[in-house]
């Protein structure tokens, strides 16, 4: 669940700042980001986050927006994994609308070549080491056949028995909903085994083997691999930057009292 939680803050600050306009179902003014290509079937934590809001409002009603919930939800969970926790800014508020299109367009899809990456994160602000760090978050988390099937059995650039490993829980045909770890060393452990990964030529995704793949980013890629602490204060920072990417503050926005709908 740490994973789904440190996802959920990704994917709402990637589109339209950290708003918490991922948590918002469609209506019939708009359609949310929820069946986005990168969101469906990938996101989780919904539940968790409501569950957090609802006892929230019990004792503090109208105080704490659900855009803040996800932002602090997200570093408890990387602490709950063993990973070191940074500060969470607070006094976000929530969205009153979300878009489909922008989350199809903004978020990385594990397609992505390195250039493409760089220029994905570049949009938002991050240097390519703050993006090569943000990608650590992928040392937790579960990925869908569906995402690297492609991967495993055509590209060359992967260790063939980690590959012969993943074929067996990932057919040519059919399983596209299978989950794999992402590290599949220590997948449910925050810590920085995904670079090391890399290295090995066992990143699962295509995206995130770009980063150690003879380019620009292979440096950094091997210092966090030999470096887990330099890593998780890497990680901190971008983090924070993330969550103040565009939030809403003052009398934008709202505080929703349920965190899928308007008030």
């Amino acid at each position: 669940m740490g994973a789904s939680l440190l996802r959920l803050h990704f994917h709402d600050c990637f589109v339209q700042g950290c708003d918490a306009s991922v948590l918002l179902k469609d209506t019939a003014t708009f359609t949310g980001e929820q069946s986005a290509f990168p969101n469906v079937n990938s996101l989780r934590g919904f539940d968790v986050i409501e569950n957090i809001k609802a006892q929230v409002e019990s004792l503090c009603p109208g105080v704490v927006s659900c855009a803040d919930i996800v932002a602090v939800a997200a570093r408890d969970s990387v602490v709950a994994l063993g990973g070191i926790g940074w500060e969470v800014g607070l006094g976000r508020r929530d969205s009153t609308t979300a878009s489909l299109s922008d989350a199809n367009s903004d978020l990385p899809p594990p397609s992505l070549d390195l250039n493409g990456l760089i220029a994905a994160f570049q949009k938002k602000g991050f240097t390519v080491d703050e993006m090569v760090a943000l990608s650590g978050s992928h040392t937790i988390g579960k990925t869908r056949c569906s995402t690297f099937r492609t991967r495993i059995y055509n590209e060359s650039n992967i260790d063939p028995m980690f590959a012969k490993s993943l074929q067996e829980n990932c057919p040519l045909k059919g399983g596209d909903d299978n989950l794999s770890p992402i590290d599949t060393t220590t997948p449910n452990f925050f810590d920085s085994a995904y670079y090391t990964n890399l290295v090995n030529k066992k990143g699962i995704l295509h995206s995130d083997q770009q980063l150690f793949n003879g380019g620009s980013t292979n440096q950094k890629v091997l210092e966090y691999a030999t470096n887990p602490f330099l890593f998780s204060l890497d990680f901190g920072n971008a983090m924070i930057k993330m969550g103040n990417l565009s939030p809403l503050t003052g009398t934008q926005g709202q505080i929703r009292k349920i965190c899928n709908r308007l008030n």
